[in-house]
Order: C-alpha cells, then sequence, then structure tokens
C-alpha cells in the first residue's frame, strides 16, 4: 500500500538526495509533492532522471504499487516507456505480480477521480504536470458537473451562523439524491431472510452543542519531511471547538485503525489533502481507542494528517443521536453484501490489516463550520466500510469556503423568514 511518509515515496533513488531541498521550499508532505508541474521541476534544478523518477512514483502511489518504485526508477526509463512494455516484460524482469500488472497498466483508473464543483477555480500555484496521472490532473480538468442551484446565500454573518445547518437541508447534489443535513450511503434493507434487521439512522445533524466541548487529545501532528514519525510524547486534552476556531474542519472517526476498510478510506481521503488546502479546510482523524502500536502502524502510512483520541467516544455518540452505532461481524459484515463489497473495494487497494482492537463501533464524517457555525455535514457508517461521497464533501468545504457567494436552494421555512 502507498505511503504517506515522505522517506518511503521518495525510495532509495534519485529524489532521495533531493529531500532537503524539498523540504527548504515548502514540498514537504507527499500528496503536495504530487502536483508539482514542469515549471516547479525547473525552478528545483531537477534532473531529467529525478523528473522521470517522481512521475513513475506518483503514477505507481496512485495504484498502491510502490513496492516496484526503485527497481522500475533503477531501468532509467519514463513512465510512457515503462507503460508500453508487454505485460510477460512487467512480470519477468520487474517481478510483478500478475493482479499488480493489470493494475499498473490500466491507465483508465486513478485514485484522484473526484471532482470540485464548476462554479469552483482552484486558486493554487501548484497545479499538476501533463505527464503525470496525479491527483490535480482530475481536479484541475474539471468542468462537467453542474448544479442546480437558483437563490443567493445573501445574508449577513450572523444569520449565515444561526442558519448553516438548515441552509444544507435541500441542496442537491447530483440527480436522485437531496441532501438533507445527514447521509448514511444507500437505504438498508433486512439481511438473512428477514432475520437481520437494517441498521437505524438518526434523521437529523447532530446539534453543534453536542460536539464543542468534547475533549479530545492529539497522538500526532501533521506529517511533514522530518516528523519524528513515532508517538512518543502525549500532548494534554483539548477541547474540540479549537480545532475549528480559525477554519473549517472534516473530521473522519476511524472505527478502527487496523481495519482494512477504514485504512482504505483514510488513504483516499487523506490523498485529496491539497483540494482541502486550496478549500482551507483542516483534516483530522479521530479514534475511539487508543492502542499506541496501531497508532503507529496507522500514521502516516494510511493517513498523514492529525490523530485525535476521543477518549469518552463522543464524537461516535452524536453520530447515533446520542447512542453508539454498533454492529456485530456475522450479521453487520458475513451477512450484509454491501460491507463485503467494500472489503473487496479495499483489498483490491493492496491494504493490509489486522484484528486487534475493538471493531464493532461504527464510525462517520463531520464537516464543522469555522468557529460556531455549526455541523455542515454529517456521514454515517451504516454498513462496515461505507465512504462519505467525495463529491459531496468537496461540495460542501467550497459552500462553507464561500458563503456569502454561493448559490444554495434554501429550505422553505427559512425562505419565508427573509
Amino acid at each position: 500500500m502507498a505511503s504517506f511518509a515522505i522517506e518511503d515515496f521518495v525510495g532509495n533513488g534519485s529524489l532521495q538526495g533531493l529531500v532537503p531541498k524539498l523540504l527548504e521550499e515548502g514540498w514537504d508532505d507527499v500528496p503536495t509533492l504530487k502536483t508539482m508541474n514542469a515549471d516547479d521541476m525547473n525552478e528545483l534544478n531537477m534532473t531529467q532522471r529525478q523528473k522521470d523518477a517522481l512521475e513513475i512514483r506518483s503514477y505507481l502511489h496512485n495504484r498502491a504499487l510502490m513496492q516496484y518504485a526503485d527497481m522500475l526508477e533503477e531501468s532509467e526509463k519514463s513512465l510512457p516507456e515503462l507503460l508500453k512494455l508487454t505485460k510477460v516484460d512487467l512480470t519477468t524482469v520487474y517481478g510483478m505480480k500478475r493482479g499488480h500488472v493489470a493494475r499498473f497498466t490500466d491507465r483508465t483508473t486513478t485514485s484522484g477521480g473526484d471532482t470540485l464543483p464548476e462554479a469552483y477555480n482552484l486558486q493554487a500555484s501548484r497545479r499538476t504536470s501533463l505527464r503525470n496521472e496525479s491527483l490535480y490532473k482530475d481536479i484541475s480538468a474539471v468542468t462537467s458537473r453542474k448544479q442546480t442551484m437558483t437563490r443567493s446565500f445573501g445574508r449577513t454573518n450572523t444569520a449565515y451562523d444561526v442558519s448553516l445547518e438548515q441552509s444544507m437541508a435541500d441542496f442537491k447534489i447530483k440527480d436522485g439524491h437531496v441532501f438533507k443535513g445527514i447521509v448514511a450511503s444507500m437505504p438498508d434493507e433486512p439481511r438473512a431472510c428477514g432475520c437481520v434487521q437494517a441498521t437505524p439512522v438518526i434523521e437529523n445533524v447532530a446539534p453543534y452543542s453536542s460536539i464543542e466541548n468534547i475533549s479530545v487529545q492529539k497522538l500526532t501532528p501533521e506529517y511533514k519531511i522530518g516528523t519524528e514519525r513515532l508517538v512518543k510524547s502525549k500532548s494534554p486534552p483539548m477541547k474540540a471547538s479549537e480545532l475549528w476556531r480559525d477554519k473549517p474542519a472534516v473530521i473522519i472517526c476511524i472505527r478502527r485503525p487496523g481495519c482494512i476498510m477504514c485504512r482504505a478510506e483514510a488513504h483516499q481521503l487523506y490523498a485529496k489533502k491539497p483540494i482541502f488546502d486550496a478549500l482551507g479546510v483542516q483534516l483530522f482523524a479521530v479514534l475511539h481507542e487508543q492502542i499506541e502500536a496501531e497508532v503507529k502502524d496507522f500514521w502516516p502510512r494510511y493517513w498523514g494528517g492529525v490523530v485525535l483520541f476521543d477518549r469518552s467516544m463522543e464524537f461516535y455518540k452524536c453520530l447515533g443521536g446520542g447512542n453508539l452505532l454498533k454492529d456485530k461481524f456475522i450479521s453487520g459484515f458475513l451477512f450484509n453484501p454491501r460491507a463485503i463489497a467494500n472489503y473487496k473495494r479495499a483489498k483490491s487497494m493492496g491494504v493490509e490489516q489486522n484484528f486487534r482492537g475493538e471493531g464493532e463501533i461504527k464510525g462517520g464524517l463531520y464537516i464543522v463550520g469555522r468557529g460556531k457555525s455549526g455541523i455542515a455535514y454529517q456521514f454515517i457508517e451504516r454498513n462496515f466500510g461505507d465512504w462519505a461521497p467525495h463529491a459531496e464533501v468537496f461540495e460542501i468545504c467550497h459552500q462553507l469556503q464561500n458563503p456569502q457567494g454561493s448559490q444554495l436552494e434554501l429550505p422553505q421555512s427559512i425562505q419565508q423568514r427573509d
């Protein structure tokens, strides 16, 4: 599986000696490094071999094939040349497994297929090189998705703070789906011939008052080049409201850091870090169980951002309307086709797993506005391994970034008050 540790990403090849300069110029995390374009490379005086190496490693990282990076780089071939090799050559010369060969040669599939709304003009100096297939190639080219937004959100900041959650209530994300403030995959159904009932999901987003005073403890910093990879010292507890005091925050609640599906979800979300950076949104991962060995395995390989410990499990309780959402392995996984499909999706990404820790408490995701704006979005893991749709997450984050200029379809109750 691809890693967010710079040392793992650059490997033992030509990029290794460039690390100090990358740090000096601010290319100090893997998601940002992968957005480097030709002009950025020239400013760093990178050799052609280093440029080819970065392109190869960005391509492999998206496909979780980094185990072959050093060997492919040593061939001194460019990525286009490697992609022209036969499957037999990739197997015999570079030792690729058959399944990995298929993933390597399939140029139609990347990890960065999510898009920003058309109205958003990405204001960032670091864009994707046209030569690689990294994350920014997908987001910078987006022009297809159009939203039906008919009313201007012309409010004062005070009114915006009061009505943020309600204003999202009728926000249309895509055909056939109306965002109602809370989302949980698709509707669940009884399983095993009716012996296992559908997982209940609350109807309303959690009130802001239920999360602002949650006590959390920072277990890891955001990973950068040179950051200590092991968790040695524990920071004192802090109020959760400090997290989003100055900037909106996306908070992903991890069910179990050793879970293959949780790791895959975290990795895919953090891979989009340049998008969230451009939107001015912070990323946090929350755990409800502190097992130091598991934190070390999880960070920064699958998640390079800040990891928090919620000892009282309040974030998780709020997802269930005050109660923890739990499911058994047999009923929630073995008898659940959707959970099994989620498992297969994670397995195909080459994610490793273990079975240490509690795994029945379900997680989810919050998007919280700056200051006391409130919870703008809440996603519940109804089935083990459900992910919040990235397109929705980006859309809501964009609305939080520019509420005065947003075009939202407001619920009738709010329209009547204007």
